[in-house]
């Protein structure tokens, strides 16, 4: 739980690297991004990570119920927005996550100036995840730790451990030239995230806010996309999604985000839209309907699941996982938890495709493994010559409404497109010029 104090503030999207202003073309916002790969205490098991987090998608329901901490927005793979906070302005680095709604920024990181406005909205934004979770990557589990800023004082009326109050924001702009409203999170007390993670962007349906206000809990917080729609400052509920993929692990300005549309100057040929599922758990989420093949073979049937820039690999049904194990020869690594193939192996795969909207989205031999210069981040074997496959088990066999979980490794091949400007919502896919390059080997 975290408890956070609600303001009014003034808040600025800044580029990510000085001299990189955001453009705003027609009502389309597009900002830089910046790749990280964060480490804490050493190299931690990112599949551990990966796994904590589906539980929690797992458990959506239980969540709207306040359970316990909050590991799942601590994201060590993936991409910051520099975003500047007050007047005058102080520059955050918030990650990326759409896995969840709200917007929050960590009261101990924050500055607050003059239009620090505090109002008596409290957010209670929970996130669950499995009792094994070791958060620090000691290998023991984390049951009874206390990650918190600050203490406790007191519990809520519920009998909460804490308090959370909800950040209404006052002023936000884009280009620092216009200025619009959006609520911030201002968090006091977090609990199973790393200090240094200042704070998430949320850019999740905003149905993943219910519950979240503690004397509003049927109320819907709006996203950062609504309000920029409701203001004008946007044609569309739209967020385009590009992520660049990278071998080296310096942070690295290699991604975009788009308000208002996507941008299509990253997109090779048409974008390929399909409708929010309406099955459960994936509905919840940024979740589609589709098959996958690897080559010609079936190895996951017409089936629901997630899109999660949160997650770091691609996760797959387990009686998906089998045949494709089978089919490539894969054996499995017990100090990763990776499957491993020898270079011949690695030449003799095909292409693992993902069938949306009558179409074919292909993750070539070279996308379905792991970038071989980072292999010592997987616990792995340093050694370039080992091969290590970025499809794993998700855990449970297909028919669950979380078939798969398509991560970071799958969205750095294909532009991605958000789109909440009607129910259900929908999903877009593009190629991009980095789907089939071949860096990783």
């Amino acid at each position: 739980m975290f408890l956070a104090a609600s303001l009014l503030t003034q808040v600025l999207l800044a580029s990510s690297i000085t001299g990189s202003p955001i453009e705003v073309h027609n009502s389309l916002i597009t900002i830089p991004l910046t790749r990280r790969l964060k480490f804490s205490n050493g190299t931690i098991n990112l599949s551990q990570h990966d796994n904590a987090r589906m539980a929690a998608f797992r458990n959506y329901n239980t969540r709207r119920q306040y359970i316990d901490i909050i590991p799942v927005s601590n994201i060590y793979y993936g991409y910051n927005i520099a975003v500047d906070v007050g007047s005058p302005p102080t520059t955050y680095n918030l990650a990326i996550d759409t896995g969840s709604s709200i917007t929050w920024l960590r009261n101990s990181a924050y500055v607050q100036t003059v239009t620090s406005v505090k109002t008596r909205q409290r957010v209670r934004q929970a996130y669950g995840y499995d009792s094994d979770y070791d958060n620090d990557g000691d290998g023991d589990d984390d049951e009874g730790e206390d990650d918190s800023e600050g203490e406790d004082e007191g519990e809520d009326d519920d009998g909460d451990e804490g308090d959370k109050v909800y950040v209404k924001g006052y002023r936000y702009s884009w280009c620092w030239l216009t200025v619009i409203a959006f609520p911030l999170t201002i968090a006091e007390i977090v609990k199973g995230i790393e200090e240094d993670e200042i704070g998430i962007l949320g850019l999740g349906p905003r149905t993943l806010s219910l519950g979240a206000l503690i004397d509003e809990p049927h109320e819907r917080i709006p996203t950062i996309t609504d309000y920029l729609h409701k203001q004008g400052r946007i044609d569309q509920r739209i967020v385009g999604v590009f992520f660049q993929p990278t071998t080296t692990e310096a942070d690295s300005l290699c991604g975009e985000l788009s308000f208002g549309g996507p941008d299509k100057t990253k997109c090779i040929g048409n974008i390929v839209y399909t409708r929010v599922t309406t099955i459960p758990t994936a509905s919840n989420y940024w979740g589609i309907n589709q098959k996958i093949t690897y080559g010609s073979t079936e190895i996951l049937e017409t089936t629901a699941g997630i899109i999660d820039s949160g997650s770091t690999f691609l996760y797959i049904a387990s009686d998906a996982f089998e045949q494709y194990q089978t089919a490539t020869g894969g054996i499995h690594d017990e100090i990763t938890g990776h499957l491993t193939i020898t270079l011949t192996q690695y030449m003799a795969l095909q292409n693992l495709n993902f069938h949306i909207e009558g179409q074919i989205f292909s993750l070539s031999r070279n996308a379905q493994i792991w970038p071989r210069p980072l292999n010592y981040k997987l616990h792995g074997n340093a050694d370039l010559n080992a091969i290590y496959l970025i499809v794993k088990d998700i855990g449970t066999r297909s028919g669950t409404g979380e078939d798969f979980n398509l991560g970071y490794v799958f969205l750095q091949r294909f532009y991605t497109v958000f789109d909440s400007s009607s129910s259900p919502g929908r999903v877009g896919f593009a190629k991009t010029l980095f789907t089939d390059i071949t860096t990783h080997l």
